[in-house]
C-alpha cells in the first residue's frame, strides 16, 4: 500500500538543454537560477567554454516544461538563438538547484 503522498506526487522528469546565443555574460545563469528555485527544481545551471549554457533540471514535468519556455526567452539581456532538450526520468541526486562556475 503506498502512502498518500507517493500516491498524490507526480513522477519526477530530468530536462537537459543547451542555450545557444548571447547567453554568457548577461546574468543568464542567474536568472535561471531564480526560475529554477521558484519551480522548486533541483539541478544545475553552468556556462560552457564553447560560449553556451547548459541546463540539467529534476522536478515535475510541468515545472521542467515551464523552465525551459523561459530558457527560450532568457535573461532580459541575452539573446537566444536556440535551445536543445532532451527528457529523461529524474536521477534523484541533486537537493538543490545550483549556478555551477565554469
Amino acid at each position: 500500500m503506498s502512502s498518500p503522498s507517493s500516491a498524490s506526487s507526480p513522477p519526477l522528469t530530468r530536462l537537459e538543454a543547451t542555450v545557444y546565443g548571447l547567453v554568457q555574460g548577461v546574468y543568464f545563469r542567474q536568472y535561471t537560477w531564480q526560475q529554477a528555485r521558484q519551480l522548486n527544481l533541483v539541478g544545475w545551471v553552468a556556462n560552457q567554454p564553447d560560449g553556451t549554457v547548459r541546463v540539467v533540471a529534476e522536478g515535475s514535468e510541468a515545472a521542467l516544461r515551464q523552465l525551459l519556455a523561459f530558457l527560450h526567452r532568457g535573461s532580459p539581456a541575452a539573446r537566444v538563438e536556440r535551445v536543445e532538450s532532451a527528457w529523461s526520468a529524474a536521477t534523484g541526486t541533486f537537493v538543490a538547484f545550483q549556478v555551477r562556475s565554469s
